[in-house]
């Protein structure tokens, strides 16, 4: 979807400059339907790997809630009815919150992306990824 295409991108550049101020804690949250395999999903896993090569605190990921170590970002994973996908990360510190957020209201915006990128790549040759339809980071 081109929605969390645009998210993976406001992340690393939130991670990027998270990783200047320590004094926020970063943690995420995914929800699926209750027939979704993976835990945490492949979205939630990019997500998490972009903020660890980010952010030098962070080394890695734990599939629960909250985690005692600071190093690794902690990721909830929920299987609820049939939510198409929600997902979100959250920074916190002592005086605010910053969360970003993506929830998939239908599965119609996963064909829309597909169609973009394809429109976007009508007469091109080569490997192109999302990023090369979204422009200069």
């Amino acid at each position: 979807s081109l929605g969390v295409n645009l998210m993976f991108r406001l992340n690393r550049t939130l991670a990027r400059m998270m990783n200047r101020f320590t004094g926020y804690e970063v943690t995420m949250s995914e929800t699926h339907h209750t027939e979704k395999k993976d835990s945490p999903s492949g979205t939630a896993v990019t997500l998490a790997e972009d903020i660890i090569s980010r952010m030098d605190r962070k080394r890695g990921w734990v599939n629960k809630p909250q985690s005692e170590d600071p190093s690794m970002i902690a990721i909830e994973s929920l299987r609820i009815g049939m939510t198409p996908g929600d997902h979100s990360v959250t920074y916190t510190s002592a005086d605010d919150v910053l969360e970003i957020r993506h929830s998939i209201k239908n599965r119609r915006t996963l064909a829309e992306g597909a169609v973009i990128a394809a429109e976007f790549l009508c007469g091109k040759k080569g490997i192109y990824t999302m990023d090369d339809l979204l422009g200069e980071e």
